[in-house]
Order: structure tokens, then sequence, then C-alpha cells
């Protein structure tokens, strides 16, 4: 009885830490899973290693043209291990319309990306999917900046409707972007009106 309980013992010792082995193993964003194109779930943790930039996009955007320099960024530091995860997003001003295969389609044809594009998700509200609401816990609004024409009047539209909406973390408009180092933590956040000299700046700190 006693060899029993012994050797009960050791295996709930044993299996508990395995569990914590592997909750500290699955720390910051690799403990999500996404969905790519055919909704198949990818998990992020398949990205470890990497340093990742979790963008939402949109297809009939004044910021689309950002697709080029993201594609640019890309081609330049993917070598040394640098991932960009582009989710298409249609809460902005509906300017995601469209499946994604036509997504797909617009984003190769005209601006020629060549990093991953997953399928359409919310990042906001009740449908928000995971991934991006962890994003947003981690780093919360960080102004437009106003000195830029669209950033002044995306500021002063949304200072209208809410005085203190720069207080909240949620996602503004489309082509927020989220800086992940190679152990998945959340180390930048750059809104829309950001520059890719910004972006480049600070990929290169962590490269």
């Amino acid at each position: 009885m006693k060899r029993i309980t012994v050797l009960f013992l050791l295996a709930a010792v044993l299996l508990g830490s395995s569990l914590v082995a592997q909750a500290q193993e699955e720390k910051g964003v690799y403990q999500f899973s996404v969905k790519d194109e055919n909704g198949a779930q990818v998990p992020l943790k398949n990205y470890e290693g990497k340093v990742l930039l979790i963008v939402n996009t949109a297809t009939k955007c004044g910021f689309t043209p950002q697709y080029e320099e993201l594609e640019g960024l890309y081609e330049d530091y993917k070598a040394k291990g640098f991932e960009i995860l582009d989710f298409p997003c249609n809460q902005f001003g509906a300017q995601a319309p469209g499946s994604y295969e036509e997504i797909h389609a617009f984003c190769t044809g005209k601006y020629n990306i060549t990093f991953t594009q997953f399928d359409k998700v919310d990042v906001n509200g009740e449908n928000a999917d995971p991934l991006f609401t962890y994003l947003k816990s981690q780093k919360g609004f960080q102004g437009f900046n106003t000195k830029d024409r669209i950033g002044k009047f995306l500021d002063d539209r949304f200072r209208k409707q809410d005085a203190n909406y720069d207080q909240n973390p949620d996602i503004k408009w489309n082509f927020t972007k989220f800086l992940v180092d190679r152990e998945g933590n959340v180390i930048e956040r750059f809104e829309p009106t950001a520059t890719a000299a910004d972006i480049e700046a600070k990929l290169k700190e962590i490269l």
C-alpha cells in the first residue's frame, strides 16, 4: 500500500512539473493559435524564435499602400528571422470586403506581398480574436501622429465621439501593428500613422 502511495505521489509530482514546464514554454503570443486561409489552426508557437510584426489590414483604406512598405521590410529582414503576420479585418469602415481569396489575390497582384496572410478576423468587440485581445492588453493605444494629415483627421473624429478615446486600448483603425520579440513578448505597438522608418528603427534593435 505504501509503495502504491509513493508511486502515486511521484507520478503526481512528475505530471505537475510537466504542466509547469508547458505553461512556462507556452507564454506570450505562443499560447495562441490562429486560422489560416483554410480555417485550419496554426499555433503561433511555430514562430518561436522569430521576431514578429502582427498587423490588421484592409484593402480599401487610405493606409493600404503600407502593404508595399511592409513587403519592403520583410524582404530586408526575413533572413534575420523576421516574419510579418497579416490579418485582414473588415471592422473599420468595411474596408476589407470580399473573401480571403479575393483579398489575397489583390495583395499579391498589386503589392507582391510574400509574407503570411491569415484568415479575416475581428480585432475588437465580443468576437475579437483572442490573439488581438491579448495584444491590446499588452500594449494600449499609442496615439495618432497628429502632425500627419490623416492622423489629425482620425484624432479629431474619435475625440468628437469620445473625449477620452485614447485611454481605451482597442484598435482604432486598419494597419495597427504589434512588434513581438523572439521570446513571444509584445514590446511595441505602432499606430497606422507610424512610419516605416519608426518600425525599422525598433526592428533593428531587437534583430
